[in-house]
């Protein structure tokens, strides 16, 4: 007998999970549909080439590759061989996988976009809530199966676009409740600037790579890995001179330019981050230099979501521009810029603060108790009706006593008990009784609708 587990990294969702669930992804996709965008989705599947050297080597190693069918084949076998072998040094070969689960939903919108980009109307404005996948190490707030909510604007350099996406980020929060959110903001052309300080463009993905882990392990552990990268000593000074940088976002911007003196792609990402922070006036907006995002395609202003200081908990949003991310596809010239929501973060986020709005946990409202087949069949008739009104309500499956469909309602916390014995019946009424507080009356049963609607 097999005992029954999930993945390691995977979860069922019960019925109240999902409502609380959908309560979060409906406010996002409220937010997205309000601020002009339009759904997208995109396979399950993505052809191993696509994703691979999009993410950055730590990114890379996360991706579940998918064997090809037909590898127990005796012609395949030598093949297969040597592709494991292949994979064993750190490269893909078509002869094992040539598929791979999605890591993210940003490169499928680019492979999108760079496929159907003569038919589009730019600029080009999605949203995409799907699952991904990542072969992560599970732990609390992180899975290998997730959901994520993006919406990303192709065809665009405005940094109004930027400004559009920090009030999304207001906006959704402010729906769920979330009004204590920190929303970081830095740019990749500091970052830039930075590795030319330190000594050339070459140097960015180490020191993004590195930068991107300072909350986890601190600026001693960060010197000490770039250390291991054969940053010298003075290289490392820079470093930590910059990391240093802190206080109101007036005083980093002008600090800022203090430390990139006549560095120019670094004030230029100074620059847009100054006018960011100057249109943003009703978002709780941070800079934060220390931020990095450590995926390669993110080229300017890049954001990331912070639950409040009250939450142990990681980034719950996050994103950036791209400005020639579908030039990775043969089709260059195409601005790109998005953000995303970690709805599973945020859902743990809300559940450990308690802000779920009560009556999210959608259920029946009234239960048509089942007192004998010729009463369940009048019963169903009018149950009928009462859902033609778009009130969800249920017939108990079979005649039982009535204590255990009381119990069955209590449990499913409907709220109304609906009663049609013989005498009702014959009388065209009905018995309601409100399991809330215990009380019930008799209405004659062409009211029922309203009084459910009402009450």
């Amino acid at each position: 007998m097999t005992k029954p587990t999930l993945p390691q990294g995977t979860r069922d969702f019960s019925a109240q999970t999902i409502y609380k669930r959908n309560f979060i992804l409906n406010s996002i996709k409220e937010t997205f549909l309000l601020y002009g965008f339009e759904p997208l989705e995109t396979p399950a599947l993505e052809n191993l080439e696509t994703l691979m050297g999009k993410y950055g080597d730590e990114g890379d190693k996360l991706i579940f590759k998918i064997l090809n069918n037909g590898l127990n084949d005796a012609k395949n076998i030598e093949k297969a061989q040597k592709g494991f072998d292949e994979l064993m040094k750190g490269k893909a070969s078509v002869a094992l996988t040539e598929r791979a689960l999605k890591y993210d939903l940003t490169i499928p919108f680019a492979r999108y976009v760079a496929m159907n980009h003569g038919q589009l109307t730019f600029p080009y404005k999605r949203f995409q809530i799907q699952q991904v996948w990542r072969a992560d190490r599970p732990q609390r707030g992180r899975y290998r199966e997730f959901t994520q909510c993006d919406a990303d604007i192709a065809g665009s350099k405005s940094l109004w676009n930027e400004v559009e996406f920090a009030n999304i980020y207001h906006t959704a929060f402010t729906k769920m409740g979330l009004k204590d959110y920190k929303l970081k903001v830095n740019n990749r052309k500091i970052l830039a600037g930075l590795a030319e300080k330190c000594g050339g463009e070459n140097l960015l993905s180490k020191i993004t790579v590195a930068i991107d882990k300072i909350d986890k392990v601190g600026l001693d552990k960060i010197l000490e890995e770039l250390k291991e990268k054969d940053f010298q000593q003075h290289q490392l000074d820079i470093v930590k001179n910059y990391l240093s940088i802190k206080g109101t976002n007036t005083e980093v911007l002008a600090n800022g330019l203090a430390f990139f003196k006549g560095i120019a792609i670094a004030e230029e990402g100074l620059s847009e981050l100054a006018f960011i922070t100057e249109k943003c006036t009703n978002v709780n907006i941070l800079i934060d230099l220390s931020l990095a995002r450590g995926l390669n395609y993110y080229t300017g202003i890049i954001f990331e979501a912070a639950a409040p200081d009250t939450v142990k908990m990681g980034s719950i949003g996050g994103g950036g521009r791209y400005d020639d991310l579908t030039g990775l596809f043969g089709v260059s010239g195409i601005a790109g810029v998005g953000i995303s929501f970690g709805v599973d973060r945020i859902y743990d986020v809300l559940e450990e603060l308690n802000i779920f709005p009560e009556g999210i946990l959608a259920t029946s409202k009234a239960l048509f108790f089942n007192m004998g087949n010729e009463e369940a069949a009048h019963a169903f008739t009018l149950m009928q009706h009462v859902r033609q009104a778009q009130i969800a309500c249920e017939l108990y499956h079979e005649t039982v006593k009535m204590d255990k469909q009381f119990k069955y309602a209590q449990k499913k916390g409907i709220l109304f008990a609906i009663i049609i014995g013989s005498k009702e019946v014959n009388e065209k009424s009905c018995v309601v009784k409100d399991l809330m507080n215990g009380t019930q009356e008799t209405i004659n049963e062409t009211e029922l609708t309203e009084y459910l609607r009402t009450h």
